[in-house]
């Protein structure tokens, strides 16, 4: 009964190896899985099926200004607790943990910079600031923006990315609305222009607000662009909505957009858009 006993050992089990965390990226619309330096020479375009993923401020500001030009201004500005808000846990105990976690002050990053031959002034929403909700800060922020484009008599830039008003300050977040919309009246009336750039998602008080208020409004292929949610807007009509309901696509298709524009084109159209700006209205 000795013939089935292992005699000696031939094979030895090899170093299992493992792949380091962050290196692959999954698709979130077709699935395809993706080496995340490919991902970033494409400016986190799906080679696939060309989903635009999600991306921050920083690399916002690197694929719309020329390199090195981008200065910031207003980054020490942060929010309070106004009304010592507290849900789960208090919103100052959540607002420092953001700071902490993402290195910035607020949810939109503010500056000067050139976009191939034009000077501009930009606001540059960020999503992973607590879901780049408009706090009395962003609002302010946005504000100073259109003051130092007044100042300057140079175009200005906002890119949208926001769930809307930061409910965690009441009706501070909400006067945010006014305030900035107010503001852009001034740069009308002064024939500045100002280019809105939405993202996905770009909700609730901002598209409200500012995001729409453009002489020229573009976005993203795919982006979430509406007020209310679609489960929200269902359950209030109690119907079923149309396919692609709020999304780039079928929103330009009713009128509210310009212009969809791929990331890879993005720098480029608005700087042919700048270019006829300054065709027309020379300083």
């Amino acid at each position: 009964m000795d013939w089935f006993k292992r005699k000696k050992q031939t094979l030895t089990p090899g170093a299992k190896k493992e792949l380091p965390d962050g290196l692959w990226v999954k698709c979130d619309n077709c699935g395809e899985i993706i080496y995340k330096k490919e991902l970033e020479k494409k400016l986190y375009v799906c080679p696939k099926c060309d989903y635009h993923f999600r991306i921050g401020s920083k690399d916002y500001i690197a694929i719309l200004f020329n390199e090195g030009t981008f200065e910031e201004f207003n980054a020490h500005l942060m929010s309070d607790d106004p009304l010592q808000f507290t849900d789960s846990k208090p919103y100052i105990e959540k607002y420092r943990a953001t700071v902490k976690k993402t290195g910035m002050n607020e949810a939109v990053v503010t500056g000067t910079g050139k976009l191939e031959q034009h000077d501009v002034v930009a606001a540059i929403m960020d999503f992973k600031f607590l879901g780049g909700s408009m706090g009395s800060v962003v609002g302010e922020k946005v504000a100073r923006a259109i003051d130092r484009s007044l100042e300057l008599k140079q175009p200005l830039l906002i890119l949208s990315s926001s769930g809307g008003a930061r409910m965690h300050e009441g009706i501070f977040s909400l006067m945010q609305m006014a305030k900035t919309s107010a503001k852009l009246a001034l740069l009308a009336e002064n024939k500045i222009p100002y280019i809105s750039i939405l993202t996905n998602p770009t909700t609730g008080g901002t598209t409200a607000s500012y995001a729409m208020l453009g002489d020229i409004i573009l976005a993203e292929p795919g982006a979430l662009i509406g007020f209310a949610g679609p489960r929200v807007i269902k359950q209030t009509i109690g119907q079923d909505l149309p396919p692609g309901f709020q999304r780039s696509e079928f929103v330009m298709e009713h009128g509210f957009l310009d212009l969809i524009v791929h990331r890879h084109q993005l720098k480029q159209r608005i700087a042919r858009i700048l270019d006829f700006f300054a065709h027309q209205n020379p300083h």
